[in-house]
This record gives structure tokens, sequence and C-alpha cells, in this order.
């Protein structure tokens, strides 16, 4: 008869065997389904949550994100009611965001937040949907619907929690996806513009002025109104503008251009912004042009 093993002994078995089963799904654990929407999985064998966990978190280091999401999910998959369960939710979302798998991150996030909504992580899921969006952005000549969800997304992290470091990184991308979105009617005014649509352009270049203010469109926002103006003959609605562009941005080359433009019909910009005016005047002028 063969002596017991001791209790070390059965440790190391345990330890062991432990090992051998993660290796095994490693190397063998990942079958491709079929094509189409199908998605790979690990093959299901039974494991403890914590060594699942740190195996993605190994696949991670290596930076191998789309590995690392399999293992997060299978935390779920077999162990879905426990505390690793709750962190694999959110280490899956960021997974999927660095292999820009950005649909699947969003989702992942959005049940997170469903499902705990007052976890002290909530927070960075909310800016995880953000950034998702925000990483989409593109150039001002595409649809920017993405733009939009980024902005709202943004806004809706700073509105949460406004004295968070992710509140204060959200308020810096807003700026920029401000920009886009006001570099967006730009374009569209512009081209209105060129197509002697001047009322279109017009409602364009306000709209910019009126929600994009502190973006650097702003300027050039305000001459492209005075050349609308001037081009229908209303001389005197684009020597308003151009006071307020003058008085704003007096060092402004959009300035220069509209000065140059109005001198063209006896209007004297710089006479008009250094005219006397009571405090509120050019607030009351904006709203006007507005």
């Amino acid at each position: 008869m063969s002596p017991k093993p001791n209790l070390r002994q059965i440790m190391s078995r345990s330890m062991r065997a432990l090992a051998i089963l993660g290796l095994a799904v490693a190397v063998t654990g990942c079958s491709v389904l079929g094509g189409g929407d199908k998605k790979e999985k690990l093959a299901y064998v039974e494991r403890p949550a914590e060594l699942i966990y740190n195996q993605a978190v190994d696949r991670m280091d290596q930076g191998d994100w789309k590995r690392a999401n399999l293992f997060f999910q299978e935390v779920e998959r077999q162990h879905p009611f426990s505390k690793w369960a709750r962190r694999s939710m959110l280490m899956s979302a960021y997974a999927s965001y660095r292999s820009t798998d950005y649909d699947e991150s969003i989702a992942t996030a959005q049940r997170f937040i469903g499902l705990h909504p007052g976890n002290d992580s909530t927070p960075y899921a909310y800016y995880l949907i953000a950034i998702n969006y925000y990483d989409q952005i593109y150039d001002v000549g595409r649809d920017q619907a993405t733009t939009v969800n980024a902005e709202n997304a943004l806004q809706q992290v700073v509105r949460r929690y406004p004295d968070s470091d992710y509140a204060r990184d959200a308020r810096l991308k807003l700026e920029l996806t401000h920009d886009h979105l006001a570099g967006k009617e730009m374009s569209i005014g512009r081209y209105y513009l060129k197509e002697n649509q001047q009322l279109a352009a017009i409602g364009r270049f306000k709209n910019v002025i009126k929600n994009y203010e502190t973006t650097s469109q702003t300027e050039e926002a305000l001459h492209r109104l005075v050349e609308s103006y001037v081009s229908l003959g209303i001389i005197n609605e684009a020597k308003l503008v151009g006071s307020v562009l003058g008085y704003n941005y007096p060092d402004s080359e959009w300035y220069e251009d509209s000065y140059k433009l109005l001198s063209n019909y006896g209007v004297d910009l710089n006479e008009e912004v250094a005219k006397p005016r009571d405090r509120g005047y050019w607030s009351r002028l904006k709203e006007r042009i507005l």
C-alpha cells in the first residue's frame, strides 16, 4: 500500500492541476464558431474566478486585449454573482476599448452602469463610454453623429461627477469636441455662401456664435456673417457684426478682412468700435445679431 500524501503534497498537486488547466485553456480553449457575427469563445473548463481573472490581467500586461477580454468574459460566465464578475465586466469594457471594439465597449460599460449604478467604479464606466465616442471623432467633412454622442457623453461625466479627475479630463475633451462641431457648421455655411444661399449660410454662422462661442471658429463665423450681409446688400447689419468682431478680436486677421470689405462701402469699423458705449452695449448688440 502506498503512503498517503501529506497536506503539502495535496496542495502542490492541486496548484499543478490548476496550472495545467489554465495552460490548456490558454493553448486550446479558444474556438472560432463560424463567420459573420459569431465571436471567439473559450472552451468551458470550470476553475476559480480569481485564476481566470489573473489570466486576463496577464494578457492585458502583454497587450493582448482581445484575448484578455475573452478571459474577463469567462469570469462572468462561470461566476456571474462574484465580486470578480463585477470587476471583470468593467475590465472587459476597457479591453474592448483598447482593441478598438467601441460598440462592444460601450455596451458593456452601459450594462455595468445598469447593474451597479452606485458602485465606486461607475464614474469610470461613464467616462469610458465618453472616450469610446471621443476616439471615433472624424474630420469635419464627415457625418458628426459620433461627435454629438461624444459631446453628450462627456457632458454627462461633467454633470454627474463635477469634482472628479474624469470630469476635468472630460472638460478638456469637450473643447475639442465643440471645435469639431463648430467646424462642421462652418464647412456647411461656407458651402451655402459659395452657392449664393446667403440665408442658409447666415443660419449656420449664427449657430457657431451662439452655441460654440469659445471655439476657434468664432472669429471666422463673424467675418462670414459680414460677407453674407454685404452680399445681400444689408450693409448696416454687416457693420454691426463687424463691430462685434472688432471689439472682441481687434487683432484678428478676420477682422482685418471685414474692415477691408466694409471700407469699400464707406464704413470705418475702427471708428465704430472706438465710439463711447455704455457697459452692456456689446452684449445687447451680440444678442441682436443672433
